[in-house]
């Protein structure tokens, strides 16, 4: 398959040919006039941090900082003296004064990506944020202003980490005020194939090998895979293609297992293989062997393609 004709939409950042993405850059845009807090929702590798800096830089505050925080990253006592800052004697190493991120920000925007993760201990300080406009810094005993947007983001639904008393429902409904909802990449049309051929040709210009199509085996387990790690997994498989292939034909073999249908097995376990543990290596022996094509394989097992097909769904292997 050669590279087709595309015309991308480029907005902030987020390439994409798909109709559903063009649905939310409208949504973007009507969010960034306004000073409402923002929960973004989305699974790994959508692009959540592009789009709360594509909100900041259409927003009024575009001229002020944009600071962007991992609240999974930090044990809450960092957490903490990140966001608010501490003051000298806060705790042992605190030698000066030291601002946190709700200073460095003001007049800007805030993203806390992974506001689930942040401890229930310092929920009610976010709050106060949101509902005063003012915090105190760790150590401090006098409040200070914040003019900050706070947009937050997570993978995980709040109201049930609500329910499951993990969250605080009054700091969910500050953070919630505006809620955009990332698609998978699976759910953009057209985008799998589009950014397929936007990394690679990304890739090319390294120079080391240069692709100008793709094996249709290659390009069919593309297109039936969930990609769970959505745009940064399609990246990563392109990039390992160009490592690990040669020549200017993308080959089903140059991608990752997980697109093979190839499992990774611990050879040192010892127990005896059951019988569809068997059929199941039988069945992956043969992908191996006619490099993905599941016709060959098919062949090669004395099978019907559909046979091959029902067995290779039993056994979980989607390649």
């Amino acid at each position: 398959m050669k590279r087709p004709d595309l015309k991308f939409t480029n907005f902030h950042g987020f390439l994409t040919v798909s109709p559903q993405m063009e649905e939310l850059f409208l949504k973007m845009k009507r969010v960034a006039r306004t000073n409402a807090s923002v929960l973004v929702r989305g699974q790994s590798g959508t692009g959540k941090e592009l789009v709360s800096h594509a909100i900041h830089v259409r927003s009024p505050r575009a001229r002020k900082p944009f600071r962007a925080i991992n609240c999974a990253t930090l044990t809450g006592e960092l957490l903490a003296s990140e966001l608010f800052g501490h003051v000298r004697g806060a705790f042992t190493g605190a030698v000066r004064d030291r601002s946190g991120m709700f200073a460095l920000a003001s007049g800007g925007t805030i993203f806390l990506d992974e506001i689930a993760e942040i401890p229930l201990t310092l929920q009610g300080r976010l709050l106060r944020v949101l509902q005063e406009r003012t915090y105190i810094p760790v150590g401090g005993t006098e409040p200070k202003n914040a003019d900050v947007r706070v947009i937050s983001a997570t993978h995980r639904a709040l109201r049930k980490e609500v329910d499951e008393k993990r969250f605080r429902e009054d700091l969910m409904y500050r953070v919630r005020v505006a809620v955009i909802y990332l698609p998978r990449l699976v759910e953009r049309d057209g985008d799998i194939e589009a950014l397929t051929w936007h990394f690679i040709d990304e890739f090319n210009k390294e120079g080391f090998r240069h692709i100008d199509s793709i094996h249709p085996d290659a390009f069919e387990a593309m297109m039936e895979h969930p990609w769970p790690g959505n745009i940064r997994e399609l990246r990563n498989n392109i990039e390992q293609a160009f490592a690990m292939g040669e020549g200017p034909v993308l080959q089903l073999p140059d991608l990752t297992p997980e697109l093979q249908g190839i499992g990774i097995f611990d050879e040192r376990m010892e127990a005896p293989m059951t019988e569809q543990q068997m059929e199941r290596d039988r069945l992956v022996a043969a992908l191996r062997n006619a490099k993905g094509r599941k016709g060959d394989a098919a062949d090669e097992l004395g099978m019907s393609r559909s046979t091959l097909w029902r067995k290779l769904k039993v056994h979980g292997i989607s390649r």
